[in-house]
């Protein structure tokens, strides 16, 4: 596959060279040359000096002919128009865009662009390595916005139903592994002894979930 990676950074650099070497095609656009290096002696892609917005710098990155577009850099305006116009003016079919803001990445997300909102996946990092959580997560959705993550609930959760525990920790129980088999949970589902339950729960919420979850229900405190 062809990828065109907006933004050298960290980020866009780690993405880019992990593409390369996974054998894809990798053009990666910068305003700053300089940040090419950070890509190494061992990257075989094209690099594109020039704003990623830019649609002639696009076309010469390869936009139109590309299978994905990432727009990664340092700003948040500069990676929604580059990925609009990546969508919306080449239609390129895979793209996605790094977005601080949480809230305007929501908003983007009903325009049809996935995007990656780093707050909420760095507030459950600091939480879980204040708390020291046992459980990370498991399972990431493109976006960030949700993710899965198995608890060990506390003793007393057992005997009690699904939906009471959904309702203490504002979060989903996407599964539950019970004698070794996956089981989908209803309304009526009881917690069992031995259960493996994995919670749904939205970024930024997951560390206080899984502490809810750890503890006894409320009135049995």
């Amino acid at each position: 596959m062809y990828m065109v990676i907006m933004g050298c950074g960290r980020v866009g650099s780690s993405v880019a060279t992990a593409l390369s070497r996974l054998g894809h095609d990798v053009a990666v656009i910068d305003r700053d040359e300089g940040a090419f290096l950070r890509l190494g002696p061992d990257f075989g892609g094209r690099t594109v000096v020039g704003m990623g917005f830019d649609r002639e710098v696009l076309v010469h990155a390869g936009i139109e002919r590309a299978d994905a577009f990432a727009a990664v850099s340092s700003g948040d305006n500069s990676n929604i128009i580059s990925a609009r116009v990546a969508r919306e003016t080449f239609g390129v079919e895979r793209v996605v865009a790094r977005i601080y803001d949480a809230k305007r990445a929501a908003v983007y997300e009903r325009l049809g662009i996935p995007t990656v909102a780093t707050v909420p996946w760095t507030t459950d990092r600091l939480l879980h390595a204040l708390t020291q959580e046992s459980e990370s997560a498991r399972w990431r959705d493109p976006t960030g916005s949700v993710a899965v993550v198995g608890v060990n609930v506390h003793e007393d959760w057992i005997g009690r139903k699904v939906v009471d525990l959904e309702e203490a920790t504002s979060a989903r129980v996407a599964f539950v592994i019970r004698f070794g088999a996956g089981v989908l949970p209803d309304r009526r589902t009881v917690i069992q002894a031995d259960d493996q339950i994995y919670l749904a729960a939205v970024s930024g919420s997951v560390a206080e979930s899984i502490a809810r979850a750890e503890n006894p229900p409320v009135d049995d405190e």
